[in-house]
């Protein structure tokens, strides 16, 4: 009985004795921790979007009349110069309503040409009843002619009359004919324009729709063209950051296609309204500069500088902790970690601006990357 006893006292000893040796552990081994010597250094404020490239002038190249496509000239990739020939319809058709509109402009000028000739013969005609009644009326006043030819001539000067006011008034209808064929001409002359399509600026041709043969109606696309010298791309912001942004601010673009390379932009338009679902609006920045290779609907990341502090204390993001609401970090006290609150100022992508609670010089911690504990203040450390 006292075998067991003595056996049982000496287990609880021993167990006392690991257990107070691991709390000793625990408590006061030196925890793994990284460090990073606090400095002062500029601090970028940016506005994150994502979007794609676009143009700002785009435009589809289509018919303004059903007819079949004769010729494409240009291919996707193409640059083109405005009032460039870009395509053709089949105009065989419209050339000879052209010339049938010349024909009766034609022939009603000739129309026109006959009646004022007919007017000059009704002129003369109307001058000599005229002169005709006014003899025959002397001659009838001095009984040198009878009432009868008198009355005669009265009549002849009335149809006299007559015959000019008919032709003053079919030389108007003439020339309002040959107004309406001349407008006729010039409607088919247009029409006839329309077989022709031009580019109407400078640019790029990004898409070919329609190939020759193909009877194609007004609106169908047979290019599409885009004006290279506004190109920009079109990023979703989240609509908290609105009133941190302007029109002017600098920007920088990264292409997913080149991760590592950054193009210099700038703030060229803001939108005005904000999808109900994502709650984000778009941005346009325009780049500077296109890398070599690049497309129309390529996606990229935009960073919009929004503030900028020149020789600020800063500090890595991953090194700010949260204990009751408050910012802070532990600090490196002779190998004792610190816990040390701060205030904070503006905040980067990268790094966070410190106003208050360190200083440069100091060594601030954060768990080692193999550890995911955190230090507790006063515990022993060892920075690796």
């Amino acid at each position: 009985m006292k075998k067991r006893s003595v056996r049982y006292i000496t287990w609880l000893i021993v167990l006392i004795t690991v257990l107070i040796l691991a709390v000793y552990w625990l408590k006061f081994r030196a925890l793994a921790v990284t460090g990073y010597t606090v400095t002062k250094g500029d601090l970028h404020v940016e506005v994150i979007g994502t979007g794609t490239l676009e143009a700002h002038i785009k435009t589809t190249i289509s018919p303004r009349i059903q007819e079949r496509l004769a010729n494409v000239f240009v291919d996707q990739g193409d640059t083109v110069k405005a009032g460039q020939l870009l395509a053709k319809l089949d105009d065989a058709e419209l050339k000879q309503q052209v010339a049938i509109a010349q024909a009766t402009l034609a022939s009603a000028s000739t129309t026109v040409d006959r009646i004022r000739t007919d007017e000059t013969r009704s002129l003369a005609v109307l001058k000599q009843a005229r002169q005709q009644k006014i003899r025959l009326a002397s001659l009838v006043t001095h009984k040198a002619a009878s009432q009868e030819e008198l009355d005669k001539a009265i009549e002849n000067l009335s149809i006299a009359e007559t015959d000019l006011a008919r032709a003053k008034s079919t030389i108007v209808e003439a020339r309002s004919q040959v107004e309406t064929a001349a407008k006729s001409l010039q409607l088919r002359r247009e029409q006839l324009t329309f077989t022709e399509l031009r580019s109407p600026y400078d640019g790029l041709i990004v898409r070919r729709d329609r190939d020759p043969g193909v009877v194609v109606v007004p609106g169908v696309s047979i290019l599409q063209l885009i004006d290279t010298s506004e190109v920009w791309i079109s990023a979703w912001v989240d609509e908290t950051k609105i009133t941190a942004l302007a029109v002017g601010q600098s920007a920088r673009v990264v292409f997913r296609a080149e991760s590592e390379q950054h193009y210099l932009g700038e703030v060229a338009r803001l939108g005005r309204e904000t999808d109900r679902e994502t709650r984000e609006f778009l941005v346009d920045v325009r780049v500077e500069k296109l890398p070599v290779n690049w497309a129309v609907g390529q996606r990229a990341e935009v960073y919009i500088n929004t503030d900028h502090k020149s020789l600020v204390v800063t500090i890595p993001q991953q090194f700010l902790l949260w204990h009751a609401g408050k910012p802070g970090v532990f600090i490196n006290n002779e190998g004792k970690a610190r816990w040390c609150g701060i205030t904070l100022g503006l905040m980067g992508q990268q790094d966070i601006e410190v106003i208050k609670g360190v200083s440069v010089g100091d060594q601030i911690l954060k768990p080692f990357e193999a550890s995911s504990q955190l230090p507790e203040d006063g515990q022993s450390v060892s920075v690796r």
